[in-house]
């Protein structure tokens, strides 16, 4: 259900009208805007003008390779995106998140399970005020995480993050040195119901280790096999 007094807008990106049609009269009733497109060039463009507060995005689209599509928008902007497909392999999931998708749908689908997607998407990719925070600034090495702020520097220079990379950091960097099971984490940043999704959590650690980790440094996120993750002691 889109939140009372805002009209959530989704961008479906999916060339099947029977499909369209199923999604858009049950996103209707409860609330949100949509808008379609059935091609690449044309999805483009209805990001940039209608400036949609979710995408679903289809990998087979007649003109335009998916993967790549989920890329450009990614480029473009922060907006939640999630991939609905009928290709449900392990590779294409995990190359998808690779290419900013922030959740992966696999057709067919029930329209409530949509709805938890997109409400969970929602709650990490909507801006929100900023929390109160016991510490708001947290440092490790040459990083800075200013977490009321929710802006993140690399020796001094803001690196650009996701808002679900961002929230994956954030539970890392309020954790300093301790272990965060893989669990704990997805359930925190994506949601309950995905604690067994484990290579979400493995892509965007990785993610963020491209973005914050200087290959001369010392990590920053630390491995425990078979368990999680630890953000190194903060100085």
């Amino acid at each position: 259900m889109a939140e009372q007094g805002i009209r959530t807008k989704v961008l479906m990106v999916e060339d099947d009208p029977n499909i369209v049609d199923l999604i858009r009269s049950n996103l209707n009733v409860r609330g949100f805007d949509t808008v379609a497109s059935t091609d690449g060039l044309h999805a483009l463009r209805l990001l940039e003008v209608e400036q949609p507060d979710i995408v679903l995005l289809d990998l087979m689209l007649p003109d335009a390779d998916g993967m790549d599509l989920c890329r450009q928008i990614r480029e473009r902007s922060t907006v939640g995106i999630i991939v609905v497909s009928a290709r449900g392999g392990e590779r294409d999931k995990v190359t998808a998140l690779n290419m900013g998708a922030d959740d992966y749908l696999t057709k067919p689908f029930g329209i409530e399970e949509l709805l938890a997607r997109i409400s969970a998407t929602l709650r990490r990719t909507r801006a929100a005020a900023p929390a109160r925070e016991t510490t708001s600034v947290i440092r490790v090495g040459g990083i800075e995480v200013d977490l009321s702020d929710q802006r993140v520097t690399r020796d001094g220079v803001p690196v650009h993050l996701t808002p679900t990379e961002f929230a994956l950091l954030r539970e890392l960097a309020t954790n300093p040195g301790r272990l965060v099971t893989h669990a704990q984490l997805l359930r925190r940043v994506w949601g309950p119901g995905y604690e067994t999704e484990t290579e979400y959590v493995r892509v965007y650690v990785r993610r963020l280790r491209a973005k914050l980790e200087a290959d001369d440094s010392e990590p920053l996120i630390l491995t425990q096999p078979r368990a999680g993750y630890r953000l190194a002691s903060a100085d």
